[in-house]
């Protein structure tokens, strides 16, 4: 995959992207990721990428020119000699869908994506109307910098692809991935200042042990996001499961937490 992120502020990818998963599946050749800077592509004598909106009103507004120059001249170079001509534009906008984890995966099979990251006021109007193809907000807030999302989405597309992970295990076990929220985890030691490790982790009974993460699972997502649980598809034993919880009550609940 080939990632192009376009900002007036490059240098605030340097330290994310130099750690951890994303820093590893560049080294290994999953993604590439270039940074471009919005500013080398405008053309007046101080490189000015924002000015005064028309109707007045306060703070400043992105100015088209400088934004279209840099997303066509980059997709040109990006689709230059391959059969690919898809090219999705994303702005990154608290106007945009909420991301999900199946935007994510959705994302994740794109050979080429780029990201739009907004100031001030926003963007001119036309960018959205005759460039952009998406537009995804991060949740229900408002940020300074549209860098600080297209980090979140990048880093989310990221662990998606084969190869990023060291365990694919990893990818289908995590909250959501499944349309729960992930079971608890524990490691050593196996009592800490009295606080033990479920005896069943400790049993060796793999059938026992999964059926046990599925449960708390159910559980975690039941106390903490139920409206999640209107959209996964649950067997039959899961059904019997929640109704036992929800028949028993919060002490139940409890107990089992």
């Amino acid at each position: 995959m080939r990632i192009d992120i376009f900002t007036i502020f490059p240098g605030m990818f340097t330290g994310p992207f130099e750690e951890s998963i994303i820093k590893r599946a560049v080294e290994r050749g999953i993604v590439n990721i270039y940074i471009h800077n919005i500013r080398d592509y405008a053309t007046d004598k101080h490189h000015i990428t924002d000015d005064y909106p028309y109707g007045g009103g306060p703070g400043m507004v992105m100015k088209p020119e400088p934004i279209f120059a840099a997303v066509e001249s980059v997709r040109e170079q990006a689709l230059r000699g391959g059969e690919d001509t898809r090219y999705p534009v994303i702005l990154m906008t608290p106007q945009g869908r909420v991301l999900s984890q199946k935007k994510v995966d959705e994302l994740a099979q794109e050979h080429f994506l780029a990201f739009i990251c907004g100031h001030y006021e926003g963007v001119d109007e036309r960018v959205r109307e005759h460039l952009v193809t998406d537009e995804i907000s991060i949740g229900d807030y408002v940020l300074s910098v549209g860098e600080l999302p297209a980090m979140v989405v990048v880093d989310a597309v990221v662990r998606r692809l084969p190869g990023a992970l060291g365990s694919e295990l990893s990818v289908v076990e995590e909250s959501f991935a499944q349309g729960l929220l992930e079971y608890p985890h524990y490691t050593r030691p196996p009592e800490f200042r009295g606080w033990v490790v479920p005896e069943i982790l400790l049993s060796g009974n793999h059938g026992a042990i999964a059926r046990w993460r599925r449960e708390r699972s159910l559980l975690r997502t039941w106390r903490r996001r139920p409206d999640l649980l209107e959209k996964v598809e649950l067997t039959p034993e899961d059904r019997k499961f929640l109704e036992r919880i929800k028949r028993e009550g919060i002490s139940s609940a409890d107990a089992l937490e």
